[in-house]
């Protein structure tokens, strides 16, 4: 064998191998989940003067993308409307929004975006990705469980945040002496598959 044969055989090995390794990875893609906005629920809670209160988001949207069996090709973006933030309580409900808080008019969307995700348990996973809030990213990972039915998946997950850590809360309110710095946030999801 010449030895421009030779070299063409080992340059050609890795280039077939790539080849092959980019098709396999092609077909393990993730399936597309519609959500179920009606039915799930987007919340955060968190304590004002001592006392607990819950919150929902009324206006978000996610793109889901996910295999249990291809987590590797599974990917979730969410992208939640930071003026729809209710409460139940007008005067907090009426402040969130304002430039001490969510500042909407400057940054109307938080987003969360998944990197990686991965298994824990039968049922439990792991989301782990970027928050971005008020023109702020931080690293965030959302531990959920999911269960499935058919065409239909439940998931229900809660993370913590240190809501200063994205600049939520200026002015007298930057520290924990009226509203406490740590915010939960809280998943009930319900999807459809679509394919």
């Amino acid at each position: 064998m010449t030895s421009f044969r030779r070299a063409a055989i080992r340059f050609a090995a890795p280039s077939l191998l790539m080849t092959t390794l980019t098709a396999a990875t092609s077909a393990a893609n993730a399936a597309d989940w519609k959500l179920d906005s009606g039915e799930s629920k987007l919340g955060f809670s968190g304590t004002q003067t001592g006392t607990k209160f819950q919150g929902a988001f009324t206006r978000y949207n996610a793109v889901i993308e996910f295999d249990p069996d291809h987590l590797n090709a599974s990917h979730i973006a969410v992208s939640v409307d930071v003026a729809s933030a209710t409460t139940d309580d007008k005067q907090r409900d009426a402040t969130l929004p304002g430039k001490d808080w969510f500042d909407a008019a400057q940054f109307p969307t938080a987003k969360f975006e998944t990197s990686a995700i991965r298994r824990k348990g039968k049922d439990d996973y792991e989301a782990m990705g970027t928050l971005t809030l008020r023109g702020v990213t931080q690293p965030l990972t959302l531990p959920f469980t999911l269960e499935t039915n058919g065409t239909s998946a439940h998931a229900k997950g809660h993370a913590e945040l240190i809501r200063s850590a994205f600049g939520i809360g200026q002015g007298p309110w930057t520290t924990d002496q009226w509203v406490a710095l740590s915010v939960g946030i809280d998943i009930d999801v319900i999807a459809t598959r679509e394919n």
